[in-house]
């Protein structure tokens, strides 16, 4: 706990069901993960507070939004990063009381490095979940199609249960689009869209990720998606090269899928051709195509611009 403008830092690890709640090195607390129990342990406390909590895919969003709109301040740390200040304060178990201890005191040392936590616009998370459900039916109609060949006896099962989940990813996409739309974000979608090899999917994924904050810059825009590069290097030592893959697995999915189509158009062929000649593996060249193709469709975005196939090719 910190005195520091009358401000508590409260450290909560979260699972499905209870959050566990760390107010300082020899009071903690456990509540049920519901929205009823959350306002009740808020409507408790009297003067502002800092949660840090870990972004557990939907779980930390009712204590996140609850808290934002309270007026306390919310910090999302990175899960790999936490991970990593455990093992470097010399941190041997891990439970959930140990996490939020853990989480309270990352929050004291590095909150002047933190950046506080703001809901994504409504049409941000509804296109987010919809792309997540999305991949999920892809992924079904992909294995059962892959499990079922085989089998005469099945083929015209498969067949039905292709159909069906055909049916539902055509209904999700449509519903996509029409979200867009009613955002108001159609236009950036398009410019998207425009860029050889990214396709209607592609585009709503980037266009979704582009509005869900303000990005100082390309670079910033390539860290959220994950496209960035993590260097380790000491003294002589260069350490291999690696994307940091934070953020979305979805949209560097979907992104990598546009540069096996855009290598083969003739805007970006000679762009990928120079990174596999200079030895780089086809995954590599294709992320980096995937890369740049990102930094297209945020400069369009950004600049509210027409896509000009002529200037893409330009190495970053």
């Amino acid at each position: 706990m910190t005195t520091e403008n009358a401000i508590v830092q409260v450290g909560v690890d979260i699972s499905k069901a209870k959050l566990d709640i760390c107010l300082s090195s020899d009071e903690q607390l456990v509540i049920n993960n519901t929205l009823a129990a959350i306002k009740k342990w808020l409507s408790g406390i009297s003067e502002p507070i800092e949660l840090a909590m870990e972004a557990t895919g939907i779980f930390h969003l009712t204590l996140a939004q609850e808290a934002f709109r309270q007026g306390h301040t919310v910090y999302l740390i990175n899960g790999y990063r936490l991970n990593r200040y455990r093992d470097g304060v010399g941190v041997r178990a891990k439970t959930d009381q140990g996490d939020a201890r853990l989480l309270q005191r990352y929050l004291q040392r590095e909150r002047d490095q933190l950046e506080p936590w703001n809901p994504a616009p409504p049409e941000q998370m509804r296109l987010q979940a919809l792309l997540k459900r999305r991949a999920c039916v892809v992924s079904a109609r992909v294995k059962l199609d892959q499990s079922l060949a085989d089998i005469p006896e099945l083929k015209r099962t498969n067949a039905m249960l292709k159909r069906a989940l055909e049916s539902a990813e055509k209904q999700i996409m449509q519903k996509l689009v029409a979200l867009v739309k009613q955002a108001g974000w159609d236009q950036d979608m398009k410019r998207c869209q425009a860029i050889e090899g990214i396709g209607p999917v592609t585009s709503v994924a980037l266009t979704s990720i582009f509005h869900r904050g303000k990005f100082r810059n390309s670079d910033a825009f390539i860290a959220f998606l994950g496209l960035d590069v993590r260097v380790r290097d000491s003294g002589q030592m260069r350490g291999k090269r690696k994307l940091t893959k934070q953020g979305d697995s979805e949209i560097r999915r979907l992104l990598y899928l546009a540069a096996m189509h855009a290598k083969r158009h003739k805007t970006w062929q000679a762009f990928y051709q120079r990174y596999i000649d200079r030895g780089l593996s086809n995954i590599q060249a294709l992320m980096i195509l995937a890369r740049k193709l990102a930094r297209v469709a945020f400069a369009l975005m950004h600049n509210q611009s027409d896509y000009v196939p002529k200037n893409a090719c330009i190495e970053t």
